[in-house]
């Protein structure tokens, strides 16, 4: 066990980057809840696309931003910090221009816009992490990174809240809110670059030895994340499907099921994060596949349960499910940053994001593939998988070139 942190609002604020880089956190979040829920209905109600062409241009721009995440990794590892956080900003300005300049009809204009988009939004976390990892350290960089995304999962909601209010105005009021998204990245952007955050020298790799030191081996920490990161398209995905098609629920229970883990993640991502701090970041990431393990087989229990059971059943057990999302939240990107080196930290998070995009990327087609084989093919199937990459987790030995400083006491309470 190792010493907790502690809950220090205004040490909080500083570690995870200062005033104005929390202001830039929640601007910048606000424009995509605004937007990032719509974008497919932009499509199809504003542009008059056809629901597949518009699903698979927005694929695309994931997978687009999946190939630039090493790239976004190797410009971290030369030092700079808020510049890149503020570019992955304003590539998104970008993309919500082309979509605002798209005429009605143009597939390739929505096809660019998804990818400047998809971009951005690849790009972001990495950057992120890097930011948070130079201004703080140890246990207190760790709750830095759980503040900082309960506040983006707080602007999120309060983005699609007034994205939902507005629905109703048609097509005028979807291009509004994709202007106001626009001035919202743009204001984000030059708030995260005012804060003027790099590498110190000594930690930035030097000139042309970047490539001599080794990262960490994390392959098999990495594909575990894969899996891992299924739980977060439970609420989004699995359980709309089940409770609306396979409950015939009304879709107030999915509504009401998401708002619930929105809140539980804005009100207990740090005060979890800071209980956990007293057990090592790879205990508790095994913890978090343990715990959303046996809420996938609590949704598994509540199949055999009676019609007016299995709903209210169902929505118990995503409030298990949740507390596993935000105990993993918590720890993956915090176990990297205290594994890598400094001088490889943005390829570590570069492939941290790539295992993380991968896997949101997949978990729908894999989800609503086996959703209509049955609980036990979709449950049982994410359960044996989720407790196998637990093991994984638990099990993998540490890699990589342990350093002097305080790298070293870290990967100590990794």
């Amino acid at each position: 066990m190792t010493t907790p942190a502690r809950i220090r609002p205004r040490a909080l604020v500083r570690a995870s980057g200062g005033p104005r880089y929390a202001v830039a956190l929640a601007v910048d979040a606000l424009g995509t809840g605004l937007l990032r829920p719509f974008l497919l209905l932009y499509g199809v109600t504003v542009l008059e696309l056809s629901a597949p062409v518009t699903g698979t241009a927005m694929t695309a721009g994931i997978v687009a931003g999946l190939v630039c995440v090493p790239a976004v990794g190797r410009w971290l590892d030369r030092g700079a910090r808020s510049t890149v956080v503020a570019a992955s900003m304003l590539v998104r300005v970008l993309g919500v221009a082309l979509l605002l300049a798209a005429p009605v009809g143009h597939v390739r204009l929505f096809a660019a816009a998804a990818l400047f988009l998809g971009i951005g939004n690849q790009a972001w976390p990495a950057a992120h992490a890097a930011l948070v990892a130079t201004v703080a350290h140890g246990r207190e960089r760790d709750t830095a990174l759980a503040w900082a995304r309960a506040l983006r999962n707080a602007a999120l909601g309060v983005g699609a809240l007034l994205a939902t209010v507005c629905l109703a105005g048609g097509t005028t009021v979807l291009r509004a809110l994709a202007a106001v998204t626009a001035l919202a990245y743009l204001a984000a952007a030059a708030l995260a670059w005012s804060v003027h955050v790099h590498a110190r020298p000594a930690e930035a790799a030097p000139a042309g030895k970047g490539d001599d030191v080794p990262a960490p081996r994390m392959g098999a920490l990495l594909a575990a994340n894969v899996v891992y990161v299924f739980c977060l398209n439970v609420p989004e995905i699995a359980l709309p499907l089940v409770l609306v098609t396979q409950l015939h629920a009304s879709p107030v229970w999915p509504a009401a099921v998401f708002a619930a883990n929105t809140t539980l993640v804005v009100t207990l991502q740090v005060p979890v994060t800071v209980l956990m701090s007293r057990f090592s970041r790879r205990t508790v990431l095994a913890l978090s596949g343990v715990v959303l393990a046996a809420s996938y087989l609590g949704f598994l229990a509540t199949a055999s349960l009676g019609h007016g059971w299995a709903v209210p059943a169902v929505a118990m057990v995503s409030v298990l499910c949740t507390i596993g999302e935000i105990i993993y939240a918590g720890s993956a990107t915090a176990l990297v940053t205290a594994l890598a080196p400094t001088p490889v930290l943005g390829r570590a998070l570069a492939r941290l994001q790539l295992s993380t995009g991968f896997g949101l990327a997949v978990s729908p087609a894999v989800i609503t593939a086996l959703a209509p084989l049955g609980p036990a093919a979709l449950w049982g199937s994410l359960s044996a998988a989720t407790l196998l990459s637990a093991s994984v987790v638990a099990t993998e030995k540490e890699g990589g070139t342990r350093i002097s400083g305080h790298r070293t006491r870290e990967r100590a309470g990794a």
